[in-house]
């Protein structure tokens, strides 16, 4: 049966709309809708048929979590217990959000929705088509991304169908999403606070709401794999194009020359071996490559790190759709939503290159 395309205004969706998609959750399906992050593919959190449909719809392991989406914080105290008071300090701050945060997991929640995990992961979306939904549906609902497993993530519709096809039962379509990346994910379960995955909140926000130094394990840099997958986005390859990433970084301070320089050569060496070639840089550095003959994108400039952020899926997406067989990325400076693009880009790459 084809997959079902509803097109709306995300300011004021079609009430029927709604209904429609709710009525499909309800009765066991999965339906894909935006979010301010990404798109996400959503079940009935405690229908566990459904959510095993998630999985498979996305080719995912079945230890890796999910996100339990909500759209009144009442809903948190039905998933969770002994829920720190900290947690309602970033719920006034960040909800609606893109913060999510881990916490004690209650008898309510099905296994498969935490890959086995005491914890569940909880947000709230600042989406009005999200949070209409939830409440229509009158039960959180559980949804990673709307994508194949390790796949760039959606942010459009159309990258939600590319990927997934009629392995699903609809699609909401509002547009493209506001953030581009994931939300933020934070461990309160442990003191002190862990950081599991950066995301469209930078890590340094909540620090100064907590008051504390949130810990930033190698894994969440995207340096290493985590043991097990305690949240999305921990463990196994991620946001990944069809071509072979690689990425060069600094061994000290950024010196956007040096990487220039080391970018050259390696696009050279790749075209010399037949291979199509495309270059992800920023405004400041693409200049340095016009003379190459290869595909060049810019994620635009380098203190905008919001636009970069944004562009990051849709570029690596476009890259594929140009038939590119090697991408040499840029790094850029580790620090508030540069932490998001560095985790991002290690996790997609296949080989990074120090320079």
């Amino acid at each position: 049966m084809p997959v079902r395309v509803w097109r709306v205004d995300p300011s004021s969706p079609d009430p029927r709309v709604i209904e429609d998609a709710a009525l499909i959750l309800k009765s066991g399906g999965i339906v894909a809708f935006p979010t301010e992050t990404v798109y996400g593919l959503g079940a009935v959190y405690h229908m566990v048929e459904a959510v095993r449909k998630v999985f498979l719809a996305k080719r995912r392991p079945m230890d890796n979590p999910l996100i339990l989406h909500v759209s009144r914080e009442s809903q948190v105290f039905e998933l969770a217990v002994d829920v720190p008071v900290e947690a309602s300090e970033l719920f006034k701050k960040f909800w609606p959000g893109p913060l999510t945060l881990v916490l004690p997991k209650s008898a309510r929640v099905p296994g498969e929705v935490t890959g086995g995990l005491g914890k569940v992961a909880v947000r709230m979306p600042a989406h009005n088509v999200a949070l209409r939904l939830i409440e229509a549906v009158g039960a959180p609902i559980a949804a990673p991304s709307a994508n194949l497993s390790g796949r760039p993530s959606p942010t459009t519709a159309q990258h939600v169908l590319e990927d997934l096809g009629e392995s699903i039962d609809g699609v909401i379509d509002a547009g493209e999403t506001l953030y581009g990346v994931e939300s933020t994910v934070i461990d309160l379960t442990v003191s002190p606070p862990v950081l599991l995955r950066p995301g469209s909140v930078p890590v340094e926000e909540v620090e100064r709401v907590l008051g504390v130094k949130i810990a930033v394990p190698p894994f969440a840099r995207g340096l290493e794999e985590a043991e097990r997958a305690f949240a999305p986005g921990t463990r196994y390859r991620h946001y990944s194009p069809w071509a072979a990433l690689v990425l060069v970084e600094p061994r000290g301070a950024l010196e956007l020359s040096s990487v220039a320089e080391r970018v050259r050569e390696l696009a050279a060496h790749y075209k010399s071996a037949g291979r199509r070639v495309g270059i992800l840089c920023t405004d400041e550095t693409i200049h340095s490559y016009v003379d190459l003959g290869v595909e060049l994108i810019s994620l635009g400039s380098r203190g905008d790190f919001f636009g970069m952020a944004k562009r990051l899926y849709p570029s690596l997406r476009e890259f594929d759709s140009r038939r590119v067989e090697v991408i040499i990325a840029e790094p850029v400076e580790e620090r508030g939503l540069g932490l998001t693009l560095m985790n991002r880009l290690r996790k997609a790459s296949s080989q990074r290159i120090l320079v």
